[in-house]
């Protein structure tokens, strides 16, 4: 099994430390989706946000944390109830994990964290040193109480192993993503990139499920909402005429590779305005 893992970090074809440990975090959150298969998990969730970007459609950007929704709300789900699981699949392959809960009941995203510092003990490294003591981490999310409306693919992966996993498809995903850049709190530059991403891709959103999004939570909440291309349009250049943009784009930055990160000047205003203008009149 250290042979498969071997060869997968070999894929990479990494250059300096960052982008060996982004690869070793990477292969991390694959162990993690399988092992979570392997526990029946994709039964009732599925699979979201930044990272299955990554994993499934190739985004071009490196992502830290594995999001998932319920397919149907539970007040009641714990992550605990997949730890056991967990370990033993990722035991197999010779990393050992420390499983946190850091779920609240009161609180709609459930929350867990899978530390490690056994993986690169194992590994043929060229840049990272693994006797360092620091611990590689993946955050685990689920959203407990999803809004209704989230369409759902099931997709095929090949390592470690064969194995299948349920995610949202590329229009909910991205409903979801543009509820973030509306209602986030903060400047989450990644967001931004991905919503550049989507764009290129000719990735319609899901309205009916960003409405029912907006109702749930934000500025928007109980008002009724009617959510169209007019309406998407106005609301996301507001919020674009707000950002400072060498700020949201030095946020991404380390998750790119160099000729992604060439583009990184063109973020303005501007920029996103003609985003934003392809994607709401597009099929006009």
């Amino acid at each position: 099994m250290i042979a498969l893992l071997q060869q997968r970090l070999a894929s990479y074809r990494c250059t300096d430390a960052r982008g060996e440990e982004q690869a070793l975090k990477e292969i991390l959150q694959e162990l993690v989706l399988y092992g979570l298969w392997r526990a029946d998990f994709f039964s009732i969730a599925a699979f979201q946000g930044g990272t299955s970007l990554r994993i499934l459609h190739d985004l071009p950007r490196f992502s830290e944390d594995l999001d998932f929704i319920l397919k149907v709300p539970d007040p009641d789900f714990a992550w605990p109830t997949y730890f056991g699981a967990l370990e033993e699949v990722l035991a197999e392959f010779g990393v050992e994990a420390e499983l946190l809960d850091r779920g609240r009941a009161d609180r709609a995203v459930r929350q867990a964290m899978l530390k490690n510092n056994s993986i690169g003990h194992q590994l043929n490294l060229g840049f990272v040193d693994a006797r360092d003591g620091r611990k590689l981490k993946v955050k685990l999310e689920i959203d407990s109480n999803p809004p209704p409306g989230s369409d759902f693919d099931y997709r095929y992966l090949d390592f470690p192993l064969d194995f299948e996993i349920c995610c949202q498809d590329l229009p909910s995903n991205f409903s979801l993503k543009i509820h973030a850049l509306l209602c986030r709190p903060y400047v989450k530059g990644r967001d931004w990139f991905d919503l550049a991403w989507y764009v290129r891709q000719s990735v319609r959103p899901n309205l009916p499920l960003l409405s029912a999004a907006l109702q749930q939570y934000g500025p928007w909440q109980g008002q009724g909402v009617e959510v169209d291309a007019a309406w998407l349009e106005i609301a996301l250049k507001e919020v674009i005429d707000r950002i400072d943009w060498p700020q949201a784009a030095a946020d991404v930055e380390p998750f790119l590779s160099q000729p992604e990160q060439r583009s990184l000047s063109l973020w303005s205003a501007r920029f996103f305005h003609d985003k934003v203008e392809r994607l709401c009149r597009a099929g006009e």
